[in-house]
């Protein structure tokens, strides 16, 4: 499966709680946090949801 390197770039602050706990369940609770993880189903699901506060990349490999 391929995986996706996911960072947040933008503050989840003044966003609703909802977007905060996805942010929460991906892994990035802070500015340019980065995380790598397989592309799922779901979590391509919680990437699309949070495309505007994060940057993602395809990990070649």
């Amino acid at each position: 499966m391929k995986k996706i390197k996911i960072t947040l770039v933008k503050s989840p602050i003044d966003r609703p709680e909802r977007q905060k706990l996805t942010l929460r369940a991906l892994g990035l609770n802070k500015m340019n946090a980065t995380k790598e993880v397989e592309a799922t189903p779901q979590i391509l699901g919680m990437v699309r949801k949070m495309n505007h506060l994060v940057k993602v990349e395809i990990v070649k490999g």
